[in-house]
């Protein structure tokens, strides 16, 4: 579909990757807290910008090696599953405790969501692995293949972190942190991960 080998794939790995803990699920939360649904709604505008901002960095770097080193670009692909895997790896052993804290000024909840975001080297590095999986090199179409990513993204994005505000606004005096659930996930999420890797490598 429109040069992506496998949407379906795509859509879950990027779902996937939404709900792993981190910075931009933290900011938020800590926004909505802060801010009520406003300042939630004003973070969610800073991550999905700071979001589309390392997606065309990328697809910047992805359209070069396409069009003048098609080897090196399916070299990136293989270290972009390679790394995939290793990161879940990390989230599967990581210890209890070792998540991010992160502090949000009142009233600049776009701008220090979107700083953030672009600022996060984990977030960088797998936008650089993640993207290039899914691009099929014999049915790629050129600007309307990454246009369609992208634009897919950001409505998933949106649909994700509008609902976390929500839930976060609503049960505000109910959140409270816990460690053994937030583990088990994490873990979790890390198998999935860790399964995509070896799923992207078997595939090339």
């Amino acid at each position: 579909m429109f040069g992506i080998s496998d949407y379906g794939a795509f859509v879950a790995a990027f779902v996937l990757l939404l709900f792993l803990p981190g910075p931009g699920n933290l900011a938020l939360i800590t926004s909505t807290s802060q801010g009520g649904m406003r300042g939630g709604l004003a973070s969610v505008l800073g991550l999905l910008l700071g979001d589309q901002i390392l997606l065309w960095m990328t697809v910047a770097g992805v359209a070069a090696l396409l069009q003048s080193y098609p080897h090196l670009f399916m070299a990136l692909q293989w270290l972009g599953a390679a790394y995939l895997a290793w990161l879940g790896a990390k989230m599967v052993l990581a210890k209890p405790g070792e998540g991010t804290s992160i502090k949000i000024t009142p009233g600049k909840y776009f701008k220090e969501t979107m700083l953030i975001t672009l600022l996060n080297p984990k977030a960088i590095m797998f936008y650089f692995a993640f993207f290039p999986q899914f691009i099929d090199l014999e049915k790629h179409q050129g600007m309307t293949t990454f246009v369609f990513m992208a634009v897919t993204i950001a409505v998933l994005g949106f649909l994700y972190c509008f609902g976390v505000v929500l839930i976060t606004h609503t049960m505000a005096e109910r959140i409270r942190a816990n460690p053994k659930m937030s583990a088990v996930l994490q873990k979790l999420a890390g198998v999935c991960l860790i399964g995509f890797g070896l799923k992207l490598a078997v595939g090339k």
